[in-house]
């Protein structure tokens, strides 16, 4: 058997006592000094002793894991506890408690834990912070057990992990109407189907633009909240926005980029219309949908459909597409039943055409055009000329545009959008 494998659960302090005894026994014994031999065979006899008994524990551990949320903005925490419980019938010695976390969430954490006595238990907890968007495993676990003298230890790793899905951060818009023909689907028309429709037996909370004829007042009184009577299909406004994620449209890198000021942008648009009751669906510049669970957000409602949209744009990535002939399934009619929204980078006139070709013929459609040159440091106004032409090409087509830079406040620029769009529509 490989020495090194045997001596391997041995510490660093378990390794000096051992050489430094074998040594020490050694020269005692060529020079004749017999005190100093049995003084090096006794750290010898110690060392070998700790690993022979550590060898032989076998610590019974249970584990529970859990998050206080699974779902955090950037730039935000959450706790990450681990509850302990010897089930064994001895007490165990000196724990060492570390969980393995993912760099975006901070530094793999390693707590102490006492000895913990049969049937006793303990939380371990550690703080998590996303620093960046994306998925990320909390786990496994590893325990370590090392004996009394540091000499020697034993480690044992468990499986269960959690996920922790770190969003994009999301900025409060003002509450601006939409109204406006938007092929017979506008509040006008909701309205109209809400007052018509087959009802469910169970209610839902009031959202705004439901017709107050529906208010279940049972429900109302019995709850404390205004409720209204389900219909049994519901007719929704919905919104499509298209998410430039080419990387060549982009500057800036990691968190400080135009890329995460846009999905940014669409997380804060899509959760503002979520909350206001609007279906809302997210695809690239080619049409496609970043994932099937972009489905969700025109089914679901409220802090689900939220939710949905938020896990859907942590995964959101660049890639190195261009934007394509207008695809077949791409068409003004594909979204002659709801509004149009695009936030876009750095693109040139023809992409800008392809696009703008797009606007819903009796619908709504807004552009937010990035100046990506203020993320690339060669200024801090969005005064380039690209994004300039850009905005007067959507213009032509009968898009109402708003230019970006990195300074801009998102809040002003939806203000003036919809602002824009009610007066064209009126």
């Amino acid at each position: 058997m490989d020495l090194r494998h045997v001596l391997a659960p041995l510490t660093r302090r378990g390794h000096a006592l051992l050489w430094s005894g074998t040594a020490m026994a050694a020269v005692a014994l060529l020079f004749g000094q017999r005190d100093l031999v049995r003084v090096g065979v006794f750290l010898v006899t110690l060392a070998l002793l700790s690993l022979v008994v550590m060898s032989r524990i076998r610590f019974k551990l249970s584990i529970t894991r859990g998050v206080a949320s699974s779902r955090i903005p950037v730039n935000e925490t959450t706790i990450s506890s681990i509850r302990l419980h010897n089930v064994a019938r001895l007490s165990s010695g000196l724990l060492l408690v570390e969980d393995a976390i993912a760099w975006e969430l901070g530094r793999s954490q390693r707590v102490v834990v006492d000895q913990l006595a049969p049937n006793q238990w303990r939380d371990v907890t550690c703080t998590l912070h996303g620093t960046t968007r994306g998925r990320y495993t909390v786990g496994p676990t590893s325990i370590t057990l090392v004996d009394p003298f540091g000499l020697c230890r034993t480690t044992r790793q468990f499986s269960a992990t959690d996920t922790v899905t770190v969003v994009p951060e999301t900025m409060a818009l003002p509450t601006m109407p939409l109204h406006g023909d938007w092929s017979g689907v506008g509040e006008s028309r909701a309205r109209a189907i809400a007052s018509t429709g087959d009802d469910d037996v169970i209610p839902r909370e009031y959202r705004i633009g439901d017709d107050l004829r529906r208010v279940h007042w049972k429900s109302t009184a019995r709850s404390g909240e205004l409720m209204v009577r389900r219909e049994e299909q519901p007719w929704r406004n919905r919104v499509t926005i298209v998410l430039d994620s080419r990387a060549g449209s982009h500057r800036g890198s990691g968190p400080d980029s135009s890329f995460e000021w846009a999905v940014t942008a669409t997380a804060s648009i899509g959760k503002h219309l979520l909350e206001r009751g609007f279906g809302v669906r997210i695809i690239d510049t080619n049409g496609t949908q970043f994932v099937t669970a972009s489905q969700a957000t025109e089914t679901l409602s409220g802090t689900e459909a939220v939710g949905a949209l938020l896990d859907l744009l942590a995964g959101a990535e660049l890639d190195d597409g261009t934007v394509k002939s207008t695809p077949h399934s791409l068409t003004p009619e594909a979204f002659s039943d709801g509004v149009l929204i695009a936030i876009l980078g750095d693109i040139d006139l023809k992409d800008a055409e392809a696009i703008a070709t797009l606007r819903p013929r009796r619908g709504t459609a807004m552009a937010i055009v990035l100046d990506t040159s203020t993320w690339a440091g060669r200024s801090q106004t969005p005064n380039d000329a690209g994004p300039s032409r850009s905005a007067a090409l959507f213009n032509v087509h009968g898009w109402r545009t708003e230019i970006c830079g990195r300074e801009s406040q998102l809040a002003d620029s939806w203000r003036s959008l919809t602002v824009g769009a009610l007066a064209g529509a009126s």
